[in-house]
């Protein structure tokens, strides 16, 4: 073979090796930038079901939870890191750190966030936790902030915070740390934002009373309308004991309530914090009703206009819609991972 045959499949050979290593380039860099905007799921281009974690957690708990601090809202099942709606940051120990340890540095370092921070760790038995327990031994923690919520998306001051503490903690227990860019987490946080924003609703109705109306005498006709206590709400229960829609008392939780009468009443239908319902509207406008003629009060809607009952199933077929909607993007109506991100 001679020498310029020899050159030509060299050239050839780094030719094609170059196109190879280009394309595959290509795809590295579209596969980050979709990515960076939009989360990683198996349904819906924007949201669906999440990324699953490798390993399952067993139920709950916020950041608060193990440091030992108090939480007043009720703690909800996790089973795993949510990737479609949390940014995570790994700390992997160089040797198993022990847990009273562990507890120590999480309170110096991790101060609180705006949005809800949860915990994960591995025990250097290989179990999966979401509590510290000063005699056992770690290998690894994540911590999962959340990317949005009702009070906007995860901004990048929010994750800068957080990355610091994650570096000062890695920095004391000898750890390496994983995460994602800052501008990756800030993009994904905007397109969770704007669409769930698309999916979101609350439905009011107000019963204005004919004028101040002695508190008993309403709250009586509140229970005798079906209303009971959920936890610190009053809610119309569902058959599965979770709330269709709640009620407020001159825009007041009724343990707030320490005037001797009341002046209007709002119902609230909250669709991704409910379960779905065919006839979500209608139900509550004839509880409504009911109530209103009880207590000789007139029934408006959130525009201050009267509520007519021939309006009922067009606004339940437009509800349902969102129910579906929310179902297809991964966000089960009334469940806990639906409670995190529209709360």
């Amino acid at each position: 073979m001679s020498d310029l045959q020899i050159g030509l499949i060299v050239a050839g050979v780094v030719v094609i090796g170059g196109l190879l290593a280009f394309n595959w380039w290509q795809d590295k860099r579209i596969r980050q930038h979709m990515q960076a905007h939009l989360p990683d799921t198996d349904d819906d281009p924007l949201m669906g079901s999440a990324l699953q974690a490798t390993t399952k957690q067993e139920p709950t708990v916020r950041i608060a939870d193990s440091l030992g601090e108090h939480v007043t809202e009720p703690v909800v099942p996790a089973d795993e890191v949510d990737a479609a709606c949390e940014a995570v940051i790994d700390l992997h120990f160089a040797t198993p750190v022990a847990g009273q340890q562990l507890l120590a540095v999480l309170r110096d370092y991790l101060r609180p966030t705006s949005k809800p921070l949860r915990f994960f760790a591995t025990t250097d038995q290989h179990q999966p936790t979401t509590s510290v327990h000063p005699e056992q031994q770690y290998s690894d923690i994540q911590l999962a902030i959340l990317l949005a919520n009702r009070q906007g998306p995860l901004t990048a001051i929010d994750w800068s915070r957080l990355w610091a503490a994650a570096q000062s903690i890695a920095e004391h227990l000898d750890a390496t740390l994983e995460g994602p860019e800052q501008d990756a987490v800030v993009a994904q946080a905007e397109a969770l934002d704007n669409y769930c924003a698309s999916i979101d609703a609350q439905v009011g109705l107000q019963i204005v009373l004919q004028g101040p109306t002695p508190s008993a005498q309403v709250m009586h006709a509140v229970t005798e309308a079906g209303f009971l206590p959920y936890g610190r709400q009053t809610a119309w229960l569902a058959d599965s004991g979770v709330p269709r829609f709640t009620l407020l008392f001159d825009g007041k939780r009724a343990d707030e309530v320490h005037s001797a009468s009341i002046r209007h009443l709002d119902l609230l239908l909250d669709v991704p914090n409910t379960p779905a319902d065919t006839e979500a509207f209608s139900r509550m406008a004839s509880v409504a009703r009911g109530l209103a003629a009880d207590l000789q009060a007139e029934l408006i809607d959130d525009s201050g206009r009267p509520v007519h009952e021939h309006n009922d199933a067009v606004l339940d077929e437009q509800l349902y819609e969102l129910y579906q909607q929310l179902e297809r993007a991964g966000f089960t109506p009334g469940d806990a991972r639906t409670a995190r991100v529209f709360a």
